[in-house]
């Protein structure tokens, strides 16, 4: 089966498990068209990714003269159809995130890729985040293109659900994937009651390569704790220096690592001089996945402290490491990393109860790291196994069509 993805930036550092995805569908036999809207150009690439970039069409590298050519002649060659696209450009950008016209440069694009996926004969279009890339595959639908569904993460999708118009990718999408329980609550919020049955799990995986690797993830007797992500509010970096401060102002000896790069970068930079925290906590700047990797095998703990998520793929990475975690209760998390067992959670926001959690990482005996290592790596390995996960999502490429979903 020939299956195209859609997403808006791609290859790009923090969209490995997309990668991931696309590489276990096509070890199973299906041909996937990479389609990028913008092309990847967040940080720096490992060689992986490297090699992804080869293989993506990058819609906007056509230009503004290739995108009008397109829907010149996709006008041409269906003007009804082009005329439901822009009934549905209209409706959608009335009261939208972004102004009216850049509805209309997602039409553009969209004509460029129906012209595409009609060349390459593809059977299904796929799209990563509810936001732009799927309101693309969408017009591309109305346009005559492929049956088409796409993937939302959150938080960003269910936080402006309206003015992204999701309720109506959703009715309008064969199915929908949610990437955890609580994802697929969101989603249900979303749609009437009769709309649910097309909305279905289907989680973020990991390869086995990533942690059956010839290295030893054992934990070593490292004071180190590794924050991962992109540095911005949701996240919640500064309540992480917060907390840091407080632990060395009770005497306690550790080191930080914020590994990644983003709009609050000099912000935080200002926090850590201010809260005198320069021997203690290290700014990365962007660094590949396998980079990643290793700034969590030289870490007792990876910590997430977020205020809002999907469920965060770095969590499984470190689990699958061997790490214990430290988070907070939001979104699709306690799902995956349960109190006591794989870690620490807390609630979110809460400088006392973080700076506590760590407190105890840091405390506790390297017997007690190593075991909530182990437990970690069995839960993730069990539930985000990445060719068990897409085999489920290459079932429903190929048994759901809009015919069943009508009723």
């Amino acid at each position: 089966m020939k299956i195209a993805y859609l997403i808006n930036q791609y290859p790009a550092v923090s969209h490995s498990f997309i990668r991931r995805e696309i590489l276990a569908l096509e070890r199973q036999g299906h041909d996937v068209l990479r389609v990028s809207i913008r092309g990847g150009n967040e940080g720096p690439r490992s060689q992986e990714d490297q090699d992804e970039a080869q293989r993506t069409h990058v819609v906007l590298q056509r230009g503004a003269k290739g995108l009008g050519l397109a829907f010149l002649r996709v006008l041409a060659i269906s003007p009804a159809k082009m005329m439901r696209a822009l009934t549905l450009v209209w409706k959608l950008g009335r009261r939208a995130e972004r102004p009216l016209p850049v509805h209309f440069v997602y039409l553009a694009e969209a004509c460029l890729i129906f012209l595409l996926l009609k060349d390459e004969s593809v059977a299904h279009l796929h799209a990563h985040f509810g936001t732009n890339s799927a309101e693309v595959a969408m017009l591309v639908h109305t346009l005559g293109g492929p049956p088409w569904s796409f993937t939302a993460h959150g938080p960003e999708e269910f936080d402006k659900a309206n003015f992204i118009g999701l309720p109506e990718k959703i009715r309008r999408a064969t199915f929908v994937v949610a990437i955890s329980s609580f994802g697929r609550s969101q989603l249900y919020r979303q749609v009437t009651y009769d709309q649910w049955k097309k909305i279905e799990i289907v989680r973020c995986g990991l390869e086995s390569a990533f942690y059956e690797h010839n290295t030893d993830t054992r934990p070593t007797k490292t004071t180190r704790l590794v924050c991962v992500g992109r540095l911005c509010e949701q996240k919640g970096q500064l309540l992480l220096l917060e907390a840091a401060r407080r632990l060395v102002d009770r005497g306690l000896e550790f080191e930080l690592i914020l590994a990644g790069d983003g709009d609050m970068r000099a912000e935080l930079e200002r926090t850590i001089e201010r809260f005198q925290l320069q021997s203690v906590v290290k700014i990365t700047g962007w660094i590949t996945s396998d980079q990643v990797r290793d700034q969590i095998l030289e870490s007792r703990a990876l910590i997430l402290p977020s205020f809002a998520e999907g469920l965060p793929v770095v969590l499984m990475e470190a689990m699958a490491l061997r790490r214990p975690v430290i988070s907070t209760f939001v979104a699709g998390i306690p799902e995956l990393v349960e109190q006591g067992q794989h870690g620490w959670l807390v609630p979110a926001g809460d400088v006392n109860h973080l700076a506590e959690a760590m407190r105890q990482c840091l405390e506790c005996s390297q017997e007690q790291i190593e075991m909530m290592g182990q437990k970690a790596r069995a839960k993730v390995t069990k539930l985000h196994d990445i060719d068990e996960e897409a085999q489920r999502l290459a079932e429903l490429f190929q048994s759901f069509r809009p015919g069943r979903l009508s009723g």
